[in-house]
């Protein structure tokens, strides 16, 4: 016992796990380039693309208009008891439209997509990983990236600016349903404030940020569902299970951490 406390050594166990932690984030970086690499290289697939983005964008409206909805109403319930205070109700609009343009639209639709496709992607790749699938593909000559990553990050790149902008309309509304039709703020200064407080740069800002994250999770999910063989902790189903789980988890920590580097930089 006292020879293995002697040979433990703190700042070696620090090396070790940041020089591991180096080589996973050179590993991620090299996954995603070589994915947008082949979005572009011929023949190009539209198909799979589209498809991706039916699956990707279509099918997760209805979550991401539910959550807009109740998100705004939220927002207008407390922002209406937090302005009154001040007797400043009639900025209502312009503090509900903000809150979601810049930060709650386009973190809360990368979290939606995260739990609804990004969790489906990872366990499908690693699926196909565990069931040999993969190695199937590279027998072929078909490249497994470009197959299986590429088309998923076009469609990441296409569908989470436009879920983004669809949950931040449909929360300006929701925020008026709470303030305007259920609190009797005057509808024209609801609406008013919010075309006078938003500006272009705001929405770009907006946009900016769903790009940034349809990277990071696109890039995440299909990362660790493509290595899920690797994993030390268990194999086959309980790989897969393990990889989904870490894709939910690191996909949505990171959403955050990069919204703060991007908000940092944007303001």
């Amino acid at each position: 016992m006292q020879k293995a406390l002697l040979s433990f050594n703190p700042v070696a166990a620090l090396g070790r796990l940041t020089i591991s932690l180096v080589q996973e984030i050179g590993r991620i970086g090299l996954f995603f380039v070589r994915g947008l690499f082949h979005i572009v290289s011929v023949p190009l697939q539209f198909g799979k693309i589209i498809h991706q983005i039916y699956f990707i964008g279509a099918k997760s409206v209805l979550v991401i208009c539910l959550t807009g909805a109740f998100t705004g109403m939220v927002l207008g319930l407390q922002g209406y008891y937090t302005l009154s205070k001040f007797g400043s109700e009639g900025f209502l609009g312009a503090a509900v439209a903000l809150s979601l343009i810049r930060e709650l639209g386009p973190v809360l639709t990368a979290i939606m997509i995260i739990a609804r496709a990004g969790s489906a992607m990872t366990a499908e790749i690693g699926i196909m990983r565990i069931s040999e699938q993969i190695d199937a593909l590279k027998t072929m000559g078909i490249n497994p990236v470009r197959f299986l990553v590429s088309p998923r990050l076009a469609a990441g790149l296409i569908s989470f600016p436009l879920l983004t902008a669809l949950f931040d309309v449909i929360g300006i509304f929701g925020g008026y349903v709470t303030g305007s039709i259920l609190l009797g703020i005057n509808s024209g200064i609801y609406f008013s404030r919010v075309e006078s407080s938003v500006r272009m740069t705001d929405v770009n800002g907006g946009f900016t940020k769903a790009i940034v994250f349809s990277v990071v999770v696109i890039t995440i999910c299909c990362f660790q569902g493509y290595y899920t063989h690797t994993r030390k902790e268990g194999f086959g189903a309980k790989g897969v299970s393990l990889s989904t789980t870490s894709a939910v988890v690191i996909s949505c920590v990171l959403v955050l951490i990069v919204d703060y580097i991007v908000t940092s930089f944007l303001l």
